[in-house]
C-alpha cells in the first residue's frame, strides 16, 4: 500500500513538476518542466535565428558594394553609410529590450519585429528589383546603373532602416529568450544555459554563411534582386517555424517601465541627501509590498555608490507610514530597486570598454571588403568576390566556438582545481582576450595592405585592383577576428546577461548589441577624420577611393594602438568590477504551485 502511494505521488510529480524561476507557458500558467523549454524550444529559436541572420546578412554583407555601384557613391561615403545603417540595427535593439523587458514580454517582441522585418525585406527586394537596376544588367563590376530619382532613393533608404528596425529589435530578445528556456535553479538545465549563448552566436555565423557564399557570389555578380529576395525567403521561413512553436516555450511575465523604477530611486536619493548612509544592512527598507516585486530575486546590499543608498534608508518616518501602508515610492525604495539601479552604473564601464572592440570588428564588413576588392580576386577564370571572405571569419568562430567549449575551458577548470579554484576562464577574462585577439587582427590587415601596396603592378600603380597579391593573404586578418568574436562577444553576452538584474535581462542583451552600434558610429568618425586630417595640402587621404594612392596599412596600425589603450582601461575597470548579489526569489515567485 505505501509503495504504491509513493509511486502514485512520483507519477503526479513527473506530471506536475515545475520550473523553479518563476516561468509560465503560452497560456500565462506556470511552465510544466517536461512540456516547455529545454533543448527543444532553444533549438527551434537557434535555427530561427540563423534563418533571420542569413537574411540579415544577405543584405548587409555587400550593402556597400551596392551603395558604389548602384548608388554611385564613392568608397568612404559608402563605408560611412554602412557603418551608419549597421550602427542603427543596434541602437534599434535598446529600443526593443525596452519594450520586451516593460510591456510586451520576449515572444511578443521577437514576433512583431520580425514582421517588420519581412515587410521591410519585401519593400527593399521590390524596390531593387522595379526601380533601382536600370538599365537592366547593371549593377555588376562593368555595367553602371543609371542616376536614380530622389523618391526611389528614399525608397530604398526607407526598406533598409525597416530591416534595421525590425531586426535590432528582435535581435536581444531572441537571444535572452532562448536563454529563458532553461531553468538555472535546475543544476541539470543550468549548464546548458551557458552553453546557449555559444551556439547561439554559432548559429548567427552559420546564418551568415550562405549569404556570405552563395548569395554574396549572385550579389557580386549583378544579381541582386534575387539575393534580396533569396533573404527575404528565408527571414518569412523563420518567422513561420518561431511562431509555430509558441506552445513549448517559457516565459518571464514583464516587470514594468524599468526608467520609473530608475528615476525612484535617483529622486528618492537626492531627496534625503541629508541623511547620513549607515553600514548596518538592517535599516534599509527590504519591501513587502506589492510595488517592490520586480520579478525574479531579490538583490542583496553591495558597498560603493553610497549616496543611492540613501534612497532605501529607513527613518522613523518611514517606519510609521510603512506600518500604515501610506510607503512614498519617490521618497522610500525598497534595496532590491536601489541595487538594480548600481547594477547598470557598475555594467556601464565595462560596455564603454568593448565599443571600440566593435570598431575593429566593423572594419570587416567596410574596410575588409574594399581591401579585398583591391587585390587579386582571380583563380583562373573564377572571380573570388571580396565580400565572401568573411567565410573565414564564420569558419573560425565556427571551429573555436567548439574548441572552446571542449578543450580549452575543460583544460583550464582542471588546471585551476589543482589550485583550488572551481571557476575556469572568467567572462571578463574571456572578453580581455578577445581585445587582444582584435589588436593582433589589425596588425595582421595592416601588414597585409603593406604588402598589397608594393606588389601593385610597376606599369600600372594608380589602377584600381591592380595589386598581383592574393586575396588569400586577407585569411589571417579574418580568422583572428573570428576567434576574437568568440571571447569577446559570447563572453559578453552570458556577462551582460548574467549579470543584468532579473526584470532588465533583455537590456542586458541588447547592451552587447549596442556596443556594436556605438562600434560603427565610431568608425564613421575615424573615417571621416582621417580622411579630413590625410586629405591636406591635396593629398589623396588613407583611405581614396583608389586604394593604391592611400595608405589604408596606417589606418589599421590606428586601431591597433588605440585597441591597446582600450585594452589598459578595460583592464583597469575589470578589476574594480563587483558582480551582482542575489537573495532569494520573491515570495511571489517561489511559492508558485504548478496547476494541471
Amino acid at each position: 500500500m505505501t509503495s504504491l502511494e509513493l509511486s502514485k505521488e512520483d507519477n503526479l510529480k513527473g506530471e506536475e513538476e515545475c520550473t523553479n524561476d518563476g516561468t509560465v507557458d503560452f497560456y500565462g500558467m506556470p511552465a510544466n518542466r517536461a512540456n516547455t523549454g529545454k533543448w527543444l524550444a532553444a533549438i527551434m529559436l537557434l535555427l530561427n535565428q540563423g534563418l533571420a541572420t542569413l537574411a540579415f546578412f544577405g543584405v548587409g554583407v555587400n550593402l556597400v558594394l551596392f551603395l558604389t555601384r548602384v548608388l554611385h557613391q564613392n568608397n568612404a561615403e559608402a563605408a560611412n553609410n554602412v557603418s551608419i545603417w549597421t550602427g542603427t540595427v543596434y541602437i534599434f535593439s535598446l529600443f526593443g529590450a525596452f519594450l520586451s523587458d516593460s510591456y510586451w514580454g520576449r515572444f511578443k517582441s521577437c514576433a512583431i519585429f520580425q514582421v517588420i522585418y519581412v515587410t521591410g525585406l519585401v519593400l527593399l527586394s521590390l524596390a531593387t528589383q522595379l526601380y533601382l537596376l536600370k538599365p537592366k544588367g547593371c549593377g555588376d563590376r562593368t555595367t553602371l546603373c543609371g542616376e536614380r530619382s530622389n523618391m526611389e532613393i528614399s525608397l530604398f533608404y526607407i526598406s533598409v532602416y525597416m530591416i534595421a528596425l525590425g531586426y535590432g529589435g528582435y535581435q536581444p530578445n531572441i537571444a535572452t529568450f532562448g536563454a529563458d528556456q532553461f531553468d538555472e535553479y535546475d543544476p541539470r538545465e543550468k549548464p546548458s544555459k551557458a552553453a546557449f549563448f555559444s551556439y547561439f552566436y554559432l548559429f548567427l555565423n552559420l546564418g551568415s554563411l550562405f549569404s556570405n557564399t552563395v548569395l554574396d557570389y549572385f550579389e557580386d555578380d549583378g544579381m541582386w534582386a534575387l539575393g534580396f529576395w533569396a533573404s527575404t525567403a528565408s527571414a518569412f521561413a523563420g518567422l513561420v517555424l518561431f511562431l509555430g512553436g509558441s506552445a513549448k516555450y517559457r516565459h518571464f511575465r514583464c516587470s514594468g517601465n524599468p526608467i520609473t523604477r530608475f528615476s525612484q530611486v535617483i529622486v528618492a536619493a537626492s531627496k534625503r541627501w541629508r541623511i547620513e548612509p549607515s553600514e548596518k544592512q538592517d535599516v534599509f527598507y527590504e519591501g513587502n509590498d506589492e510595488s517592490s516585486k520586480t520579478a525574479g530575486r531579490k538583490m542583496l546590499h553591495t558597498d560603493g555608490f553610497k549616496f543611492l543608498d540613501r534612497a532605501a534608508l529607513i527613518t522613523s518616518k518611514e517606519l510609521d507610514n510603512e506600518k500604515q501602508s501610506n510607503r512614498n515610492p519617490w521618497r522610500l525604495c525598497p534595496i532590491s530597486q536601489v541595487e538594480e539601479v548600481k547594477c547598470i552604473l557598475r555594467l556601464l564601464p565595462i560596455w564603454l570598454c568593448t565599443i571600440l572592440y566593435s570598431v575593429v570588428f566593423t572594419q570587416m564588413a567596410s574596410i575588409f571588403v574594399e581591401q579585398g576588392d583591391a587585390m587579386k580576386t582571380t583563380i583562373g577564370n573564377f572571380r573570388i568576390p571580396p565580400a565572401s571572405m568573411s567565410a573565414f571569419d564564420i569558419l573560425s568562430v565556427a571551429s573555436l566556438v567548439f574548441l572552446y567549449r571542449r578543450v580549452i575551458d575543460p583544460l583550464v577548470k582542471k588546471c585551476k582545481m589543482i589550485k583550488g579554484e572551481a571557476q575556469g576562464i572568467t567572462q571578463l577574462q574571456r572578453m580581455g582576450i578577445g581585445l587582444v585577439i582584435a589588436v593582433m587582427a589589425m596588425l595582421s590587415a595592416a601588414i597585409v595592405e603593406c604588402y598589397r601596396l608594393k606588389y601593385a603592378k610597376e606599369d600600372c600603380p594608380h589602377c584600381e585592383g591592380s595589386s598581383s597579391l592574393s586575396i588569400f593573404w586577407q585569411v589571417p586578418q579574418y580568422s583572428l577576428i573570428g576567434a576574437s568574436e568568440v571571447f569577446m562577444y559570447v563572453g559578453q553576452l552570458e556577462f551582460f546577461n548574467e549579470q543584468a538584474p532579473d526584470g532588465l535581462k533583455s537590456f542586458g542583451s541588447a547592451l552587447c548589441m549596442t556596443s556594436i552600434s556605438l562600434g560603427n558610429y565610431v568608425s564613421s568618425l575615424i573615417v571621416s577624420v582621417v580622411m579630413k586630417i590625410s586629405t591636406t595640402d591635396n593629398m589623396s587621404g588613407w583611405i581614396p577611393g583608389n586604394l593604391n594612392k592611400g595608405h589604408l596599412d596606417r589606418f589599421y596600425f590606428l586601431l591597433a594602438g588605440l585597441t591597446i589603450l582600450d585594452l589598459v582601461a578595460y583592464i583597469a575597470c575589470a578589476k574594480w568590477y563587483k558582480g551582482i548579489k542575489h537573495g532569494e526569489m520573491i515570495e511571489e515567485i517561489k511559492e508558485d504551485k504548478c496547476e494541471v
